[in-house]
């Protein structure tokens, strides 16, 4: 029995014999090799599918849209606009890479047109990731929430003094880091921001969460890696001016002494559309340059 399949969500337009798949279209339109990928690529795509909405500034509403999967034109940021943008209504999402690592955003745009054909037949599988609830609170009031699917990440900022940072696991005092900052990684994140502070990677459909202080003050200060089923909080106790709390890349904070973080998992998954001849240590083997060798050659 294939064990990686048994992770996978079934291919709901591949059961519906005779209907057309219905998509989105989605990039971000303030790059233009974006649209220029998008004019190219049109025709190729309603060839297979219908196209229901397209979006390249991420502001419709998609939580009233029936379609079966997102096509996200762009790199990884692109996608994670997207799976801000669907909120708690998360569709299968193929990502065709126009950025530069790609982790998420894995298909060249030049097998899209073989990639296609396959997608659109059920020849794929579904992968669901975690996804998790930030928010902010002050005593019994809810300041802020929001979903996100790399991190959560409280930054310092000016004047860059060093923070001191409770961390509590399930209500519990973990420790304090005395660090630059702090990030709660999910294993999708751990390939981000998590990975250039030193941190482990992790398989992107494990249900864990990676805690790692940033520049910590001391050697024994490592990142520590619990399951999603926990509750991580934060609070920071003499923040700075500029302190924040930053989801995905966007500020959706400023932080005081008298405010906790809580990361939590959330309900929605976000689903990846893989397609033969794409896997997990296939990207991390491509995209990191792991090549066996001191030349950095992939095989």
């Amino acid at each position: 029995m294939n064990l990686h399949a048994l992770k996978c969500e079934p291919i709901p337009w591949a059961a519906t014999a005779g209907r057309r798949p219905r998509v989105l279209l989605l990039g971000s339109g303030e790059r233009p090799q974006v649209l220029e990928a998008v004019d190219r690529f049109r025709p190729l795509i309603e060839q297979h599918a219908d196209i229901v909405l397209s979006d390249f500034d991420f502001t419709a509403d998609l939580s009233g849209r029936d379609a079966d999967f997102a096509i996200v034109m762009g790199g990884d940021g692109s996608i994670l606009r997207a799976a801000k943008q669907m909120e708690e209504h998360q569709i299968p999402v193929l990502g065709v890479n126009l950025g530069h690592l790609g982790f998420l955003a894995d298909i060249p745009p030049a097998k899209l047109v073989d990639c296609l054909p396959q997608v659109v037949a059920g020849e794929c599988i579904i992968l669901s990731h975690l996804m998790f609830w930030c928010s902010v609170s002050r005593g019994p009031h809810t300041l802020t929430r929001q979903l996100g699917l790399n991190e959560t990440a409280i930054l310092g900022g000016p004047p860059y003094s060093m923070l001191h940072i409770d961390l509590y696991v399930d209500s519990d005092l973990v420790t304090t880091y005395s660090c630059d900052g702090f990030i709660v990684s999910t294993p999708v994140g751990s390939t981000a921001h998590s990975l250039s502070a030193g941190g482990p990677i992790l398989r992107k459909d494990l249900q864990a969460f990676v805690a790692l202080p940033l520049c910590p003050h001391t050697l024994t200060m490592r990142p520590v890696v619990d399951t999603a089923d926990r509750i991580y909080e934060l609070q920071v106790r003499e923040p700075n001016a500029s302190t924040s709390v930053v989801v995905d890349g966007v500020t959706i904070h400023r932080l005081t002494a008298a405010e906790r973080v809580r990361v939590e998992r959330a309900a929605p998954r976000f689903q990846m559309v893989e397609v033969r001849g794409r896997n997990y240590y296939r990207t991390l083997r491509e995209k990191l340059g792991w090549g066996g060798g001191v030349t950095g050659h992939v095989p």
